[in-house]
């Protein structure tokens, strides 16, 4: 079991107006969509540490399953259920996840037609290069989420598969070797995923000090959920991994 999937999330601001009558600037109005923008992401954030514990427990079933090594194929079937009824919920989240940045897409490419505006040479270059990188950073999420979707997938039909009182020893580890594989790239994407937010998140700091905007950061965005711990054992794994367990606590049952 493999945890350490972590996702950033863009920092939140707070400016801080000014005594201005003429209306906002156009750096305001900027900051205004960029700010909605992190609003419009609060249900993908919402949806991490839901997310984690899903999988953590669909990896428990997993487990229970490959204990029983086939020897109780209505324990076995009951567990699969239980399982696909949590690879459903994932769906679900995923599919809200997904919405959120969606939308907090939409909302920033109003941004777009303001930056023209700006007089400021050093603001506008740095709200050119803040929209290259959200834009990669969401090209990015795009890969990250086709992955999972491809890797849940492959869970379901894992599930399914233990549900086989035929089912081969070879073709159970194929699946899994398919299933880590995927998982693998699960952890790739969101690695870049992470890059994208970091520099998007520092690019906007960047901007709003460019173009003097007074703010207040409410946090860094380093909102941090391990997801992407469905990575499964062979069942051949699992037993030597157990042996080595086995072997740590005895070496270690004197020390008090």
């Amino acid at each position: 079991m493999r945890l350490g999937k972590i996702m950033l999330v863009l920092i939140s601001v707070i400016f801080v107006l000014s005594a201005c009558n003429n209306g906002p600037s156009t750096a305001e109005k900027i900051y205004n969509h960029l700010e909605e923008a992190v609003t419009l992401e609060d249900a993908f954030k919402e949806q991490q540490d839901p997310l984690v514990k899903l999988e953590q427990k669909e990896k428990k079933l997993y487990d229970q399953i490959i204990d029983l090594g086939m020897k109780d194929m209505e324990k076995i079937k009951s567990k699969s259920n239980e399982a696909l009824d949590l690879i459903e919920q994932r769906k679900e989240k995923l599919s809200v996840e997904k919405e959120s940045i969606e939308a907090a897409k939409k909302e920033f490419e109003k941004v777009k037609p303001l930056i023209e505006e700006l007089e400021n040479e050093t603001a506008k270059d740095k709200a050119n290069d803040m929209v290259d990188v959200f834009n990669k950073r969401y090209d990015a999420y795009q890969n990250l989420y086709k992955s999972y979707e491809e890797a849940i997938q492959l869970d379901e039909e894992l599930y399914k598969m233990l549900q086989d009182e035929e089912l081969k020893k070879e073709k159970l580890d194929a699946q899994i070797e398919k299933i880590n594989k995927k998982y693998d790239e699960v952890m790739k994407a969101n690695t870049k995923f992470n890059e994208y937010t970091k520099k998007y998140n520092n690019l906007k700091k960047d901007f709003y000090e460019a173009a003097e905007l007074e703010v207040e950061y409410e946090n860094e965005g380093n909102s941090e959920n391990d997801k992407g711990s469905s990575e499964k054992e062979s069942s051949d794994n699992k037993e030597e991994n157990s042996d080595n367990n086995n072997e740590q606590k005895d070496e270690g049952s004197n020390e008090e």
